[in-house]
């Protein structure tokens, strides 16, 4: 009992160091908050921040793991901004939604999250200048892409600013967790179809009625006792739920992708994305000559969407994504080469990869 005593007083010296270093690393973020706002620049950095969590990572001996050290360190990054000015950051809501929870790892717990009702609503948020950034859904591994997202940025002046993937378990939740209680079930259209095989298994001749969200779903659930909800581990503790059964998703490598919208794009980190949407000139051999440029450059292209522009019948615009960031002299040669080809083009930003 004396080693285990002697052990840990030897944890209780570290954390006290570890304590007094975080309140030492505050004061200096502090003094550099300070010297941003007189120099008027702005206060956050997210390439400072991808630096920093790189270096970590690659100097880190272990046997503390990397995972571990990032979530920590994301944890300490956020509470060193808000020390320095207060973040806010619009959402695609309710509370617990996965539009939320991608938000949190992103910015951490000292973030202002404000939950807003609709896509468009987060990115007139942004735009308003209610919040710096806004987070929306874009596409889902199982299931494509979010329409709504590609078209407002047909007409919007927001640009990218990161990228969020995040793994999506879904999981069927109630107010008794008992199956047997279960009249009626409330989704999301998108969480329904990426549990469809199960529900069809296990809920034969239930109805499912459709939600705005998944926490939408949830929360009315939490007011019904003979209904569930197919949602988040969140939003089972956000709106008191018992679990029915979890992970009920047909697809377990499951991932959804956010983008994180702002009024400019981070500078370049080294491991990049840029985005663009476009729309080609009607004649044949027209979506060719967009993409041999690509070729030529070495630009790698890692998604091509179509979608109807509004505008005109059957005139369709392009988003494509590609690695590499618009200071790259590939990237910036083939984006030039494709506007003489082009009814119009937008880059939409340049942005770090999601890890």
């Amino acid at each position: 009992m004396s080693e285990l005593k002697d052990l840990r007083k030897k944890i209780d010296d570290i954390d006290q160091d570890i304590l007094r270093l975080l309140n030492k690393r505050a004061e200096i973020a502090v003094e550099i908050g300070k010297t941003k706002l007189s120099k008027h620049l702005r206060i956050h950095s997210p390439v400072r921040e991808r630096e920093v969590l790189t270096r970590l990572r690659e100097n880190n001996p272990g046997p503390f793991p990397n995972e571990a050290v990032r979530l920590i360190y994301e944890e300490i990054l956020s509470a060193s901004l808000a020390l320095q000015q207060p973040l806010q950051v619009a959402y695609l809501g309710p509370s617990a939604t996965f539009t939320h929870l991608a938000a949190s790892r992103q910015f951490g717990s000292s973030t202002d999250y404000l939950p807003v009702s609709t896509i468009r609503e987060v990115f007139e948020a942004v735009t308003r200048g209610k919040a710096q950034y806004g987070v929306v859904p874009i596409e889902n591994s199982t299931e494509g892409v979010v329409n709504y997202t590609l078209d407002m940025f047909i007409d919007s002046d927001l640009k990218i600013a990161f990228e969020i993937m995040l793994p999506i378990t879904h999981n069927l939740l109630s107010k008794s967790g008992k199956k047997s209680e279960i009249k009626k079930i409330y989704s999301h259209p998108q969480a329904r179809a990426q549990c469809r095989n199960w529900l069809d298994r296990n809920f034969t001749g239930i109805p499912i009625v459709e939600e705005l969200s998944t926490a939408a779903a949830a929360k009315r659930v939490s007011r019904d006792t003979t209904s569930a909800a197919v949602a988040s581990e969140l939003a089972a503790s956000v709106y008191n739920l018992q679990f029915v059964e979890k992970g009920i998703e047909d697809n377990k490598t499951n991932y959804t992708r956010f983008l994180v919208i702002a009024r400019e794009s981070p500078g370049k980190t080294g491991n990049d994305k840029t985005s663009i949407m476009c729309s080609v000139k009607d004649k044949p051999g027209a979506l060719y000559l967009i993409l041999r440029p690509f070729a030529r450059h070495k630009i790698n292209l890692t998604k091509i969407e179509s979608r109807p522009s509004r505008r005109k019948a059957w005139e369709y615009i392009f988003f494509v994504d590609m690695d590499g960031h618009l200071e790259d002299k590939g990237v910036r040669k083939a984006i030039n080469d494709i506007k003489k080809e082009c009814l119009f083009l937008k880059v939409l930003g340049s942005y770090p990869s999601a890890e």
